[in-house]
Order: structure tokens, then C-alpha cells, then sequence
């Protein structure tokens, strides 16, 4: 289930996949020992994954993949793609080109793509044209009807809101499926997907082809009855994002199919077609045996007329039954029930079985609950919830034990891919409640999950003795990938659980700015932070290339965390009360773990952040190594006379870089230990200080040029006024300012100056700023020597000219001090230039430029350019690819001779991630 501030009661909510490809490439994240660590892992599938990033980009098609964490809660396309990447297509004979190396003949195809909406919301179609060997095969049907959330506004982060005019988009990637006209692909054939005159679609983003060569339909079994007998009518027109005009209403007719087979003791058979559920009633069974003739062959659709009304059961409610061999698809449009939100198959009863099934396009593949079920060899794609979810409240159950999911593939799923949901409670709108018995004796072995855009990958809420085992998950857009704790207030505790040989790549999230870690254990992972979490042993596991920290650890106690791997992290290898997952207390042992590839400044192999939480270690690759030495926040000391940012505080963790009440901020992609950080809004933008409380610290290592008397300004900003906010102090805790006080700005990110006195040595030394109340942000210190003027941007509020823009997206929002407004000139128009007039001729010998924050990593062409007369201009910064990247804050500082200038212009030729010259902010200093 999504982790949330407020948990919903009923939430519904990778990767190494050997993708066969020419040039033995996999994944460009992947590396040799992910490959030896995930041999075990994941389901045996029976198609092959061709990665678009993998294959030949070919006519101009340019390859988008995610370069650093994100720093926004929002989402992108690169973020949802598997692998973090995808082949974009936006012109004429753009394509992305492919070797058949299977071994086998190719005749049928799944696509995940994602192409625009429309305007207005609600989708469009186009194709695609297949090619193979260079010769054109077909025309794929695609449309966008499925996809397509909007997040900004008011209320809409995580939910389904459908108006592209809040932006924030979120759900790019739909998928679609169909046979290959003609003879197979043969082995060592090509096969490319291209963009062509007809295909009318602005743009096709290409993250991965399924590549298989289906079995033949199967034979109706002897002796069952077939749903066409009772009336079931197929309909051949196929589906594409929406149900086909025409198609007939057969669910009475299976309906009464389905209780024949019950009162005769007969297998149901589902023929090859697909039947139509038309209206808000599902299908019921008890105690039979449905057969398909194979997930490729035999559809049962569900469309429900919008906008509706009627809560919506199951397309399948099922009582120990066992089903087999079919897919399942639906026309609605989102998890809501006003979008036909409905789930496909709810479940219960006792040794039921699901086998081979295809989910799309449904709320969740499966909800179920009983005693000795089992959900195997299942294909869940392209759903608005959980992908499989085992608890023990489906249809109105009240035990969850001894069920088994088992070699699934789960792929782009709105919520947890997988999930073990033991709820403790429910209640009623009276207020009544509702107990369940906690699950116990859960397994799930062997699934690949890939590429959850709005959940975990595997989630495991509560109960006990279960078993998580060579399970892939991969690619987590926006939470955590592993986690095992309790699902919010009402769920179980969890007294038990074993996470054994499970591989974890590229996963993580930064939902709703929280920075989470791979894999994580501890009663914080929806939160909540209530409950017991005791007992979980993760052993043997690999976590590869996680966004933020590699494994997490949050309130929980007796935990065995043994010889597990963690590779190259985005923050910290092991982490005791990351951000947003507090530990008061707790226990833990690590041995035998090892961590490789630390690479984010000031991260470290184990960090505990709570001193109440108590670790008793040995064998780990970290053993021995002591606490991270104190040093300066990327190595150098800050100069002064300058200006120190209040994010730059030393390294070293807890009690030697910094010291903090509680573990707070959303700024968490800056800094590995992300201690209360926030992006602001403020001039040169960056990320603040923030979350003040009494007793707490920072310590910052500067570098004075001059002793002597300095003046410091504080860039601050408080809602109220404080008195005595703060003082700095030196090494020895001498207080140098006396308690500075904090005027009223009115906002917590409207920001003022308060100004202070220090007198410094010379030389290199460490400056403690000390925070004495709280109810206060700081971004900076800037400290000149007395009687020196203080240093602006020149450039802010000033009046702009521009080559061109698009829409509204005029160079006015480059001076404007929002760093989210932005220039965007002419697309497919270069060259372009934007230029801020100073208003007179003035000294000036640096320029900052920004994008952005939430905007993935490009390179732009740039060439900067001054003059005094606006007609004759030099060259101060000749062209050069110029990388803005979201690791560096998408900020980039050019540095040039000191020179006199009114008019400062930025000429840009090239733009690696959108065809045109983009902007957010010009500034100009004169040092």
C-alpha cells in the first residue's frame, strides 16, 4: 500500500530480467555481479524483455535515463521506466531497433509506451509501425486513455486526478499486446518499432517490448461446460483503451454458465474471444474450476459507463475455487470508483488456486485471503493498485493463512507491486470495529516486480512466520522497494518474518519528499511509526544502485540483518533511523554485511541516527573503521570573506557534523544524511536550513583570509519573530555573535537579513552555529569584513529580451526569483538567446544559471555573451556543452575575467533533453 501521512483503509495498491539483446547489453545501470546476485531471483518468465535503452537508437532517437535522485516528490517518465530509462521518438523515422537473439521464433508482442494526452485530459490513439528486417509488418494500435494523472493544484499528489492543466503529471507508461502479422520473427532477425508520417502521435517514449512465441490455444477440457453454451457471445473488434462499439453483454449469460458448472460439479471453459462484463456486476463462483484457453486467447472485459456511480465488486469473486488460463482487462480509467475502479479478482476460501492469469487495467490483480490458496505464473500489468495483495479481509474473510504467491510477474503498478496486508481492525462509518485474526505463514518466492509508480515493490504488513525469498524487485518510482514493519493504525503487528536472497535494484523513492531507502525494516514504512515490529531476519540479500540509502532501519527490535550486500547507494550503505523513519528505541545485529561503492559526500557504510536504538555488530565490511572524520562539506573549506550556504555543514554524522533533536527535511537527495533540509524559494534558490530546536547544531569548516572584524547576515526566514534565535561559536564553544535576534518576515520561505558582529583569526577553523529556540529557517551566512557592501544579484527584477518563447514561457521568468517559472524559446528552432538588461554598464564576473529542481539532467550548448550598447557584444564564455544536473542542484556557475557590462545574454545551440533552449534563472554577479 502507498505510504502516506494518513493511511487509507483499503489500499490497493526491479530489475534484471535477462533481456536477450545484440551487444550483450542488459541494463546500463546493471553490472556483473547484479547479475550474479539476481541469477536466483525473480520469476522464469516465458517471454524475454527487450529494454528500449538497450537496443539501437536509430534516425535521431535519443535515449532519456534518470542520472541522479530526484530532488522533487514528483514524478517523470525516466523515473517510471524500467531501468530508469526509455527511448524517446518524436520524429519522422525515429525508431529503436533490436536483435532477435532468444533462440526462437517471436510471434507475439507486449509494448510498454507511453505517447501524450490530450489536451484536455482523457487520452488520444495513434500507432506505431513494426518493422522486421527493415521491412515494414504492421501498424500497433496504441492510445494514452489509461495514463495520464495530474499532481499539482491543491489535493492531487497520489490521487487520480485526470486535468493536465494542474500539471505535475505522473502514470506515463501503458501497455499493449497483440500477434504478429506474418510469420514469426525469425532468430537473428531485427525487429524496430518507428515512428512514421502516419503515426500521429507527437511523441512515442519506448521503455520495454516483451518478446514470446505464445503455446497454441489450449483444448476445451472433456466434460466441461463453455460459456458460450449459456449464450456468451465473443466480440472481435479489439479493444484500445476502451471497450469495442457493439460488443455484447454476456455476463448473464456467464453468470448462469458459472452456476450450471457449480450445481453439475463441471469445469467452466472460457473459449478464445473476448466477453464483455457491460455494466457494474461482476462474476461470482464457489468450489468450480474455470479454465481459459491461455492468457493470449481468452479475454474477459469488463466496461462500466462513466462517469460511475455504483460501487464496483470484482470483475471475479471467488470462494475457493480454482481459475486458469485467461486474461483479464477493463475500460476504466483509474483506482476511483467514479472511473470504474475495480479490482479484478477478489478471493477466499480454502485451498483456492490462481494459475496463469493477465490483469490490466483493473484496480488490483488480486485481493485475497482464505487458508492454502496459491497465485503462480501470473502477469499483472498496467494496474491502478496493488498488483497482488494477500490479507485477510477479502470477501468479508477474516484469516489470511498459508498462502502462497509464487513466480508472478508484476510490472507498472499504482500501488504496492506485491503485499502482505494482515489487518488488526476495521471500522465502520458508526464507528464500530471490526477484528481480524493477524496472517500468519505468508510465502512469496520467486516474483519480479518492475517498476511500481505508486507503491512499494514488496510490501509486508504484519502477521507472522512469513517467508520473502529470491524475490527481483526493481525500479521503484516513488517508495520504498523491500519493506517489512505494519500497515498504519489498524494493521497487525509483525512478530515474524524471514527476507532471505532477495534482490533489490535501483529502487527507493523520494514520495512525498521523504527520501526512502531500498529495503527497510521497522513499524515507520507507511507513516505511521506505530506498532511492534519484532523478529525480521534479512539475510542474503542484494540491494543494488538504490536511490537513497541501501537498507533502512526504523523502530523494531531483534532484528538479524546478516551478509547482505549493498552497492554502490545513492546515500548511505545501512541506515538507523533514516529520514522520516524515526527509531526511539530499538534493537538490531549486523554481521557479515558488506557495503561497496559509497560515492554521495558524507555518506557512510552504517550510520545509527538514534542513540536509544542499539546495534550490536560484527564482521561488516565498516567494522573497525570508526565514525566518519569531521570535515568540510565537499572538501574544501568555505572562504571567508564569502558566503557559506547553511546545507554545507561538515561531514562526519551525528554529534560531530551536526546535531539534531529529530530527523526531519525533505531536501534529502542533497545531502546523504539529509538532516532538516528543505529546497527554498529564495533568491539563488539551493536548499535551507530548517525544523530549528533548541539544543541543536551545526558546525561548518571556513577558511579566513584576514584576521579581523566581520560582519555576518543571516538569510533567515520566521513566520514570528524570534528572540535570542541563535549564536555562532568557535571550536572551543566561545560564544562570537551574542544571541542574535530574529525579526518577523511572515513566512517560512519569505526571507529577510539579520545582521551580527564576529571576530575571527586567520586561517582554517570551525564555526559552530548554535540554535537556541526554534520557529526560524536559515539559507546562508555571509560574512564580509566590516564596512563592506553587501553582494547582490544584479540581475534580479530586471527587464529581459528573447530570441523567441513558447506559450508562456516568456525570458521575463528568468529575473523573476521563482526558480519553478522558467524561459523556453522556440522548440526545433536553434539557435536561441535570452538576455537581462543591469540597467547601466557595471562590473561584473560571474553568472548563474538554473533549471528547474525536479527537472532531469541535460546538457545545453551554451555561449555567454556582454555588451554595454546592446549591438556590439564580446565573448565572455565560449560555446560549450554545458551540463545542468539535478545531482548539482540543476544549477551551473560560470566564472569569467572580471568585465564591464549592462546587457549579459546567453546564446544556446544545443539541448540535449527537450528540442529548445530552457531556462529558469539568469544571475549576475559582480564576484
Amino acid at each position: 500500500m502507498t505510504p502516506s501521512p494518513t493511511a487509507r483503509p483499503r489500499a490497493r495498491t526491479v530489475l534484471l530480467v535477462t533481456a536477450l539483446l545484440a551487444g550483450g547489453a542488459v541494463l546500463p545501470a546493471v553490472t556483473a555481479s547484479t547479475a550474479a546476485a539476481a541469477d536466483t531471483a525473480g520469476a522464469t518468465l516465458p517471454f524475454t524483455q527487450f529494454e528500449a535503452e538497450a537496443g539501437t537508437p536509430v534516425g535521431g532517437a535519443t535515449t532519456v535515463a534518470l542520472t541522479a535522485a530526484p530532488t522533487t516528490q514528483y514524478s517523470s517518465a525516466a523515473l517510471e521506466a524500467s531501468g530508469h530509462a526509455y527511448v524517446h521518438l518524436a520524429a519522422t523515422g525515429q525508431g529503436v531497433r533490436w536483435t532477435n537473439t532468444t533462440g526462437g521464433p517471436v510471434s507475439a508482442i507486449n509494448l510498454r509506451e507511453s505517447m501524450p494526452d490530450s489536451a484536455t485530459g482523457g487520452g488520444t490513439t495513434a500507432t506505431l509501425n513494426l518493422y522486421v528486417d527493415g521491412v515494414f509488418r504492421q501498424a500497433l494500435n496504441l492510445n494514452s486513455k489509461q495514463s495520464w494523472f495530474y499532481e499539482g493544484g491543491a489535493d492531487h499528489y497520489n490521487g487520480s486526478n485526470q486535468n493536465p492543466a494542474d500539471g505535475n503529471p505522473r502514470d506515463f507508461f501503458d501497455e499493449s499486446h497483440t500477434f504478429v502479422t506474418g510469420p514469426p520473427i525469425a532468430p537473428g532477425a531485427t525487429l524496430e518499432l518507428r515512428k512514421d508520417a502516419a503515426n500521429t502521435a507527437a511523441f512515442y517514449d519506448i521503455d520495454v517490448l516483451d518478446a514470446e512465441n505464445p503455446p497454441p490455444p489450449a483444448a476445451q477440457p472433456a466434460g466441461s461446460l463453455s460459456i458460450t453454451d449459456c449464450g456468451a457471445v465473443a466480440s472481435t473488434a479489439p479493444t484500445n483503451g476502451s471497450a469495442a462499439p457493439g460488443a455484447v453483454d454476456s455476463t448473464a449469460a456467464i453468470q448462469s454458465c458459472i452456476n450450471q458448472a457449480q450445481s453439475q460439479g463441471r469445469t467452466l471453459w472460457i473459449p478464445a474471444g473476448t466477453f464483455y462484463l457491460r455494466g457494474t456486476t461482476g462474476l461470482t463462483a464457489q468450489g468450480i474450476t474455470i479454465v481459459g484457453a491461455g492468457q493470449w486467447y481468452s479475454t474477459i472485459y469488463r466496461d462500466v459507463p462513466l462517469p460511475n456511480s455504483t460501487p464496483l465488486a470484482a470483475l471475479f469473486n471467488l470462494t475457493s475455487a480454482h481459475v486458469q488460463g485467461f486474461h483479464l482487462d477493463s475500460s476504466s480509467t483509474s483506482r476511483e470508483m467514479v472511473d470504474a475502479g475495480g479490482g479484478a479478482m477478489d478471493t477466499s476460501g480454502a485451498g483456492w488456486s490462481a494459475d496463469g492469469i493477465w490483469s490490466q487495467h483493473v484496480e488490483s490483480g488480486y485481493w485475497a485471503s482464505g487458508t492454502g490458496g496459491t497465485v503462480r505464473n501470473a502477469r499483472v500489468t498496467a494496474v491502478w493498485a496493488d498488483g497482488i495483495n494477500l490479507n485477510n479481509v477479502s470477501l468479508g474473510n477474516s484469516v489470511g493463512n498459508d498462502l502462497t504467491a509464487t513466480n508472478n510477474f508484476v510490472r507498472g503498478t499504482g500501488d504496492d507491486g506485491m503485499a502482505v496486508n494482515s489487518v488488526n481492525y476495521n471500522t465502520d462509518p458508526a464507528g464500530n470495529r471490526t477484528y481480524y485474526t493477524a496472517m500468519a505463514h505468508i510465502t512469496m518466492t520467486h516474483n519480479t516486480v518492475i517498476a511500481p509508480w505508486g507503491g512499494k515493490g514488496i510490501g509486508v504488513y504484519g502477521g507472522s512466520g512469513h517467508l520473502i525469498e529470491n524475490n527481483l524487485i526493481s525500479d521503484t518510482a516513488r517508495y520504498i522497494g523491500l519493506g517489512a514493519g505494519r500497515f498504519g493504525v489498524n494493521g497487525s503487528d509483525l512478530l515474524g518474518a524471514t527476507v532471505h536472497a532477495n534482490t533489490v535494484l535501483r529502487s527507493g523513492g523520494n514520495g512525498y519528499n521523504q527520501g526512502q531507502p531500498a529495503l527497510h525494516v521497522g513499524n515507520g514504512g507507511d507513516g505511521q511509526n506505530v506498532g511492534v515490529v519484532d523478529h525480521v531476519t534479512v539475510t542474503g540479500n542484494t540491494v543494488r544502485d538504490s536511490l537513497y540509502d541501501g537498507v533502512g532501519l526504523s523502530t523494531s527490535t531483534n532484528t538479524l540483518v546478516q551478509d547482505n550486500t549493498v552497492g554502490t547507494p545513492g546515500r548511505n550503505g545501512f541506515v538507523v533511523a533514516p529520514p522520516f523513519y524515526p527509531a526511539p528505541t530499538g534493537s538490531a545485529t549486523l554481521t557479515g554485511n558488506t557495503v561497496t561503492g559509497l560515492t554521495a559526500a558524507g555518506a557512510a557504510a552504517f550510520r545509527n541516527n538514534s542513540p536509544a536504538f542499539t546495534v550490536a555488530g560484527s564482521g561488516n565490511s565498516w567494522t573497525g573503521g570508526g565514525t566518519d572524520p569531521e570535515a568540510p562539506y565537499g572538501g574544501s573549506p568555505a572562504a571567508v570573506p564569502g558566503t557559506v550556504q547553511a546545507e554545507n555543514y561538515d561531514t562526519g554524522g551525528p554529534g560531530t557534523g551536526y546535531f539534531v533533536n529529530s530527523v526531519n527535511g525533505t531536501g534529502n537527495g542533497y545531502r546523504a544524511d539529509g538532516v532538516d533540509l528543505e529546497a527554498t524559494s529564495d533568491t539563488g534558490g539551493g536548499y535551507n536550513l530548517g525544523w530549528t530546536s533548541a539544543g541543536q547544531w551545526q558546525r561548518y569548516t571556513v577558511d579566513v583570509a584576514t584576521a579581523g572584524t566581520y560582519s555576518v547576515v543571516f538569510r533567515y526566514a520566521a513566520p514570528a519573530a524570534v528572540t535570542g534565535a541563535l549564536h555562532l561559536a568557535d571550536a572551543s564553544g566561545a560564544n562570537l555573535t551574542g544571541p542574535v535576534a530574529l525579526p518577523a518576515t511572515g513566512g517560512w520561505q519569505t526571507w529577510g537579513d539579520a545582521a551580527a558582529q564576529l571576530t575571527l583569526p586567520a586561517g582554517r577553523q570551525v564555526l559552530t552555529l548554535a540554535q537556541d529556540s526554534g520557529g526560524w529557517n536559515l539559507n546562508s551566512l555571509r560574512l564580509t569584513a566590516a564596512g563592506t557592501p553587501p553582494v547582490t544579484d544584479l540581475a534580479a527584477g530586471r527587464p529581459t529580451a528573447e530570441s523567441s518563447h513558447t506559450d508562456v514561457y516568456g525570458s521575463g521568468n528568468l529575473t523573476d526569483s521563482n526558480r519553478n517559472s522558467y524561459w523556453e524559446s522556440a522548440n526545433n528552432a536553434f539557435p536561441q538567446w535570452a538576455q537581462v538588461d543591469l540597467g547601466t554598464a557595471r562590473p561584473v564576473g560571474r553568472v548563474v544559471l538554473r533549471l528547474p529542481a525536479g527537472w532531469g539532467a541535460r546538457t545545453q550548448t551554451l555561449t555567454l555573451l556582454a555588451s554595454t550598447d546592446n549591438t556590439t557584444f564580446s565573448t565572455l564564455r565560449p560555446a560549450a556543452p554545458t551540463l545542468f544536473d539535478p545531482a548539482a542542484d540543476n544549477t551551473v556557475t560560470l566564472t569569467f575575467p572580471a568585465t564591464t557590462a549592462r546587457y549579459v545574454r546567453v546564446a544556446v545551440t544545443a539541448n540535449t533533453g527537450w528540442p529548445a533552449a530552457q531556462l529558469s534563472e539568469i544571475q549576475v554577479w559582480q564576484q
